[in-house]
């Protein structure tokens, strides 16, 4: 049986959710927002923790996924009245940067890459490849548009005017969720949807987080040396290290291992 004694002061606790990995992937570790539900509505549930704190290494992924892990950790922090402080690890890009908007401060190290705020679409063309193996291409419709930007025929223009439109809107969603979540914090004299990325103390003089500092340190500064820490994360389940969960997982790893390349990571 635990006693409790009213006299004395609980000490606060701050709730650490760990963010890393690239965002709506086939994989398991792969940050989404159904996986994350009981993740987050924990942290911010058990225990009347002071403050929730986001450990955040995303090279980003899919739009919708990061807007869904982004309004829910914004609606559980506007109905619990508990505030999000982010910390951006090595990358915080594109939909990573998305998960650290939705915190209400955003802290990094010097050396962390930030910003890649915009919308890109990949893929490959291989109709040549089947033409010079002698092989045909057949694709039967209902509905011109069905087989668009089909990667075993011919790029048509049409298509990818169709595929850009829809990256304009993406792009401009985001934009304006940055816009409203840093507000008058951004620096509206430069142009920070370019894509473009910085490190954190340019980063900071563009508004796009809010100083440079760690987790552990920054958490004491504000609720003293004696704050306790609850951390909360993604966990495989054991038998997802074998078969073809193992296999699908090495695949889903050398894309993520891809993403992060693009920043020199």
């Amino acid at each position: 049986m635990k006693l409790s004694l009213p006299f004395l002061k609980k000490q606060p606790c701050v709730a650490v959710v760990r963010l890393s990995g690239a965002i709506g992937m086939a994989g398991r570790g792969s940050l989404s927002d159904t996986a994350l539900a009981p993740v987050l509505e924990k942290a911010f549930r058990k225990g009347k923790p002071a403050a929730v704190a986001l450990e955040i290494n995303s090279p980003g992924g899919s739009p919708v996924q990061s807007s869904l892990i982004g309004a829910r950790i914004r609606r559980l922090s506007d109905e619990l009245k508990v505030p999000v402080i982010g910390f951006v690890e090595d990358v915080a890009a594109s939909g990573g940067y998305w998960l650290a908007a939705a915190a209400d401060e955003i802290y990094a190290d010097d050396s962390s890459v930030l910003g890649s705020i915009g919308v890109i679409s990949s893929g490959f063309g291989a109709h040549v490849l089947l033409k010079r193996q002698g092989i045909e291409r057949r694709v039967h419709t209902a509905g011109q548009s069905k087989s668009m930007l089909d990667p075993f025929s011919p790029e048509k223009k049409e298509d990818v005017v169709r595929l850009e439109t829809l990256l304009a809107d993406i792009h401009e969603n985001f934009i304006a969720y940055v816009k409203t979540r840093r507000g008058t914090k951004l620096d509206d004299s430069q142009d920070l949807f370019t894509g473009e990325i910085w490190l954190a103390r340019r980063a900071q003089e563009l508004g796009l987080i809010d100083g440079i500092g760690h987790l552990k340190p920054e958490m004491q500064k504000r609720f003293g040396d004696k704050v306790k820490f609850r951390r909360y994360g993604l966990r495989k389940p054991f038998w997802s290290r074998f078969g073809a969960a193992m296999a699908q997982d090495a695949i889903v790893g050398l894309e993520e291992r891809a993403a992060y390349a693009r920043f020199g990571l």
